[in-house]
């Protein structure tokens, strides 16, 4: 008589079953389920907690400050499950995506490190998941963003892209073929700590030179802080708008002080964006993509920080004048980018969440099968005797 196993595995079926996965692994956001889910994304300022449909589209969104860093981790989880429960009271919600500022293991369960949270090595999954009756992702909040920005916005269409996020720091992704690349460790994408000036500025990571002590908020903002403490003539314009109260100068208010013509707002957007060109020409050597795009707070200031960018990427990439260029495009979700992206990632966890339901119920109607045809053997069998 056949074995279970037998019933079960056919070898040409078995092979057309494996075939059919690994293509729909590979398309997964096609097959994903026609669902609402929950997008988060954490910031070192902010928690922004949205519904969003299959199409990206926002529903309803919910913002609040991030609890104190030196509060414990249980008060951000907190704050989380409260934006995700007040959501489903108005909203079917069949998963919950987490972006999180912060390097993010393989297994998208732990945040090993979050700068601007005291979260160290916190098994956040297991942790949400454990308190809501929905299935739940964990990512860095760049890959969300860039999955957003590759499904919905500006990277649509692009087989190899990668994304830049400038805000308080740099982060970004890489996505190939429809994929993030996450690395082996999953802190893939962290380029905002490669070494661009040797003894440089110090970084809040420990190291000096980062990239993103050059080309971010923070670089953009202690520039401008610095001209106005030392009363530089340059500066009496960003002066006068702040009333001489230097801490109350920001990234926007530089930006915004150069669209009306500032020149030192202007003059300090460009040698941001000059020093972002640096870096994705050294990008562009070592990862060869068909496109850049530039999200964060900083990429407000559109083509007075992009097009210094443009400009100095050219002159810096390798093999210029006899290679293709890589498209540089500002990103077009906005600060909603990272949480639609966790939304839509959100998804493709609520199908296999419900593929692996479906294959339990397969596996104990085939077994089902298996017993009946075992019970009617016994039964010829003894009838026969």
């Amino acid at each position: 008589m056949s074995t279970y196993r037998d019933l079960a595995h056919r070898g040409s079926a078995r092979a057309t079953v494996l075939r059919t996965v690994g293509t729909r692994e590979r398309r997964s956001h096609l097959t994903a389920p026609r669902v609402n889910t929950v997008g988060i994304d954490i910031g070192g300022t902010k928690v922004m907690a949205g519904v969003v449909d299959p199409d990206g589209n926002i529903l309803e969104t919910l913002r609040t400050e991030t609890p104190d860093k030196s509060k414990s981790p249980k008060v951000v989880e907190d704050t989380i499950v409260e934006l995700v429960l007040d959501l489903s009271d108005r909203h079917d919600v069949h998963a919950v995506g987490i972006g999180a500022a912060g390097w993010v293991d393989a297994d998208r369960n732990r945040v090993l490190f979050a700068p601007h949270l005291s979260w160290r090595n916190e098994p956040l999954r297991d942790r949400i998941s454990g308190r809501l009756a929905v299935p739940v992702m964990v990512d860095n909040d760049a890959n969300t963003a860039a999955w957003a920005e590759w499904r919905f916005g500006a990277g649509r269409g692009e087989d190899h892209l990668v994304m830049i996020t400038l805000g308080t720091g740099i982060g970004g992704a890489i996505l190939e073929d429809g994929a993030v690349k996450r690395g082996k460790f999953g802190v893939a994408g962290e380029f905002g700590h490669m070494q661009v000036v040797p003894g440089g500025h110090r970084c809040p990571c420990g190291n000096r030179g980062c990239w993103e002590q050059y080309s971010s908020g923070n670089a953009l903002v202690r520039e401008a802080r610095e001209l106005a403490a030392a009363d530089s003539p340059v500066a009496y314009g960003i002066i006068e708008r702040v009333k001489g109260n230097v801490p109350d100068i920001t990234g926007p208010l530089i930006t915004e002080l150069a669209r009306e013509g500032d020149a030192m707002c202007v003059e300090l957007l460009q040698d941001i964006g000059q020093w972002l060109g640096v870096g994705i020409a050294n990008l562009a050597a070592a990862l060869d993509p068909s496109c850049f795009v530039i999200g964060g707070g900083v990429s407000a200031a559109d083509d007075l920080l992009i097009g210094p960018a443009r400009d100095a990427f050219r002159r810096h990439l390798t093999g210029r004048g006899y290679r293709p260029e890589a498209r540089i495009a500002r990103a077009q979700l906005g600060p909603e980018a990272g949480m639609v992206g966790a939304a839509d990632l959100a998804r493709l966890v609520a199908r296999r969440f419900r593929r692996a339901n479906r294959r339990r119920v397969e596996r104990y109607e085939r077994y089902e099968r298996y017993a009946e045809a075992r019970r009617t053997d016994d039964r010829t069998s003894q009838g026969t005797q």
